[in-house]
């Protein structure tokens, strides 16, 4: 079993699957020859040659359309947006064609696609790089989203993404890319989709986040347990559909939760996973439920990222507010 960083297992997931089926198809910006720009694709094209791993144009709108093209005549496409702020330019093909393809069609086409991009603050990137727009996808019907926090899950839920029948939206934090290594077997396996994970039992309060927040809450949930608290992490892993039943029984549990993403606080997913904890849930909590998310503004440039991002403390600082109700 090898130890190997996050970018590294979703290499060895896409060259799983380009193994597995003739039909599965890597392409987009430069991932051919040059192997991606964060080489997630490096050694495929030479491996699996030019027609199944490939470069296309720099039009996010064009590789959107070959992708819903190619999922109606067979193939199983996994197309990447270089980084996730591109995405609206191929909003339209992902939104509006590929998630609801099988809806429109009465359930006679499907979008076997699986769409990759990274995304996420404390790398310093340029504008529209770091954004963190997952919720403008799960509000889609059709398409699942899924955010994986270490390199296990993101090989076993990128295979699943791939062999999926229904269109997956699979995003890869940057920071997370080569940050540690953890042991990933060599062999493929799958990570269910929709299924949360619960990183860190707790019985006091249960810290809910998704990709590299669930790392912040762990590294807050320690903090904590030196001043005699102990925090539940449940990783959402995918917020398109929610797991509730992780979530809920966790919140059962200690009575006490807050959720944390790194996006804007306005109309983010932390938001739905309060409603959907006071809706089912209401009856067990001790306080209101928390959130920590950066501030309503667009995203800002690097001199100003730690300060705008959230971090341990702001999270530190919820958990004893709703420990201290």
């Amino acid at each position: 079993m090898a130890q190997l960083t996050m970018i590294q297992a979703i290499t060895e997931a896409m060259r799983t699957e380009l193994k597995n089926d003739e039909n599965v198809l890597v392409y987009g910006e430069d991932v051919g020859h040059y192997g991606g720009v964060f080489r997630a694709t490096e050694g495929l094209q030479k491996e699996f040659g030019e027609e199944r791993v490939f470069d296309t144009p720099l039009a996010e709108s064009g590789i959107g359309g070959l992708t819903l093209g190619l999922a109606v005549t067979g193939f199983r496409p996994v197309m990447e947006i270089q980084f996730f702020g591109f995405v609206f330019e191929t909003m339209d093909e992902v939104i509006g064609q590929i998630s609801r393809i099988h809806y429109r069609t009465g359930g006679k086409n499907n979008a076997p696609v699986t769409i990759r991009a990274p995304f996420g603050g404390g790398v310093k990137t340029p504008e529209l790089h770091a954004d963190s727009l997952e919720g403008l996808l799960a509000q889609s019907p059709g398409l699942s989203v899924v955010i994986p926090s270490t390199p296990y899950d993101a090989k076993g839920l990128l295979i699943s993404a791939i062999r999926s029948d229904d269109p997956v939206f699979f995003l890869e934090h940057m920071k997370l890319y080569r940050s540690f290594r953890e042991e990933v077997p060599d062999e493929e396996y799958t990570v269910e989709l929709g299924k949360a994970d619960v990183k860190r039992e707790g019985k006091d309060v249960t810290l809910i986040a998704y990709g590299a927040m669930v790392h912040t809450c762990l590294k807050a949930a320690e903090q904590l347990k030196e001043e005699g608290y102990e925090a539940e992490v449940v990783d959402l892993r995918t917020i398109s559909p929610l797991d509730m039943d992780t979530v809920i029984e966790s919140v059962k549990k200690t009575n006490r939760a807050v959720v944390v993403q790194e996006a804007q606080r306005q109309a983010g997913i932390a938001a739905n996973v309060v409603a959907n904890i006071n809706e089912e849930a209401i009856l067990h909590l001790e306080a209101p439920v928390l959130r920590v998310a950066a501030p309503d503004t667009v995203f800002p440039f690097a001199a100003a990222e730690d300060v705008w991002l959230p971090n341990e403390n702001d999270v530190i600082e919820k958990a004893k507010a709703v420990l201290s109700f």
